[in-house]
């Protein structure tokens, strides 16, 4: 594909809900530094190569700022979504400050405390399947588990009552929504989420608790004070990082080891292969949504092609974790595989700051139909599954299963 070749239009489609793009393997190996044009119309560069998007990713001088003048805008909504806007300028995206917010935040998310919490998150997920038991199969596996329950961690980490976790996944659904809500939508879900977090927060300075915003009003008023502002989009970036993305993947996750079942046998056989399994699910998620994008504040060379400073590229980890340089018949999935150095969660110093909540979500939900739904399968076809459109993270419409 030379540089007058036309830009592709990206998100690139793919025909099946849970197969990359045939498109992936070509630019990986003709064009790793693709041109593509984004929802809103603008230019970037898509880098689909492990060695090359674990680079980008991990590269200083690839900023999170786009809010620059020449970045290109993912959407042409007015209020830019999750990506543009005043929030995106709030919290520090990048040197000194920015590691500073991320010390804050990764005192939470330590394995140790992640450990902690899943008795709570089993707990919570065996509450989940009693109701699908009880309303008998089949059943929507995304709208019964999968959704509910990210979002039911999200608000015990957050201290917010059990009895407005509803009003949460609407505002999570609304804020990370590229396509299918107006601007004037967005921007009533922003303004009710950040009334709701500001009264919260209020609450929380008064009277702390054993949650995180508390931990925080504490930490950073021994190191100088986080703003009610920081403190708010904090928990914005918690309940979309960590309600969607979460959500999706349970879905995806059953989907892909229940598409072949002798992966779901193998799993009642062995439940030792859990965590691997849930690994390889990440690895080979072919539907991971746009991807990172990243804009250069400088020029660069990428994979022998020069970028001029200015340049937004898009990272897609989707396509990184298939590619065969890096691993071992990239295209099978192995349940078993280890080591798996997937780029699931990006890599360098913005790497998923939750992963290791999302790990313990995956591994419970996953021990949890394990063992209470043995004989579960999906109620469609495998290629029946329908990709959701218009979010930043890519996830299933439904998931239909029986038991």
């Amino acid at each position: 594909m030379g540089q007058h070749e036309q830009a592709l239009d990206y998100p690139i489609p793919s025909d099946s809900a849970l197969e990359p793009p045939q498109e992936w393997s070509r630019l990986r190996q003709e064009c790793p530094v693709a041109r593509v044009r984004l929802p809103s119309g603008d230019e970037a560069r898509l880098v689909t190569r492990y060695e090359d998007v674990r680079d980008v990713l991990a590269d200083p001088r690839f900023s999170r700022v786009l809010d620059a003048e020449d970045a290109a805008r993912l959407t042409d909504s007015e209020s830019g979504g999750l990506f543009g806007g005043e929030m995106a300028t709030v919290l520090p995206s990048s040197g000194e400050a920015h590691q500073r917010w991320r010390r804050l935040i990764s005192k939470w998310f330590t394995t140790k405390r992640m450990n902690a919490l899943r008795p709570e998150i089993e707990r919570m997920a065996d509450g989940l399947v009693d109701a699908m038991v009880e309303q008998g199969p089949p059943a929507d596996l995304r709208a019964g588990l999968g959704f509910p329950l990210p979002v039911f961690v999200i608000c015990d980490m957050l201290g917010v009552p059990a009895e407005d976790r509803d009003r949460f996944s609407t505002w999570s659904d609304m804020l990370l929504n590229l396509t299918r809500y107006s601007g004037a939508e967005s921007e009533t879900a922003q303004a009710e989420f950040f009334t709701y977090m500001s009264a919260h927060i209020a609450a929380k300075r008064s009277e702390p608790g054993e949650d995180i915003i508390s931990a925080l009003i504490e930490e950073a008023g021994e190191q100088g004070r986080l703003s009610d502002m920081e403190l708010v989009v904090t928990g914005v970036g918690l309940l979309v990082a960590g309600h969607e993305t979460t959500a999706n993947m349970i879905g995806k996750m059953a989907s892909m080891l229940l598409a072949d079942r002798s992966r779901w046998e193998r799993l009642l056989e062995d439940r030792s292969l859990v965590r691997t399994a849930v690994e390889e699910c990440l690895r080979m998620d072919a539907n991971s949504g746009i991807g990172l994008p990243r804009y250069l504040s400088e020029e660069t060379e990428i994979a022998g092609t020069v970028l001029p400073r200015g340049t937004t590229v898009m990272c897609n980890m989707g396509a990184a974790n298939r590619d065969s340089g890096a691993f071992d018949s990239a295209d099978e999935m192995d349940l078993e595989r280890r080591p798996n150095p997937h780029l699931a969660f990006g890599a360098g110093a913005h790497s998923c700051v939750g992963q290791s909540l999302a790990r313990a979500e995956l591994q419970v939900v996953l021990e949890v139909l394990l063992r209470r739904l043995p004989t579960l399968e999906l109620a469609v076809p495998a290629d029946e599954l329908r990709r959701v459109e218009g979010l930043v993270v890519g996830g299933l419409n439904e998931v239909p299963v029986r038991w």
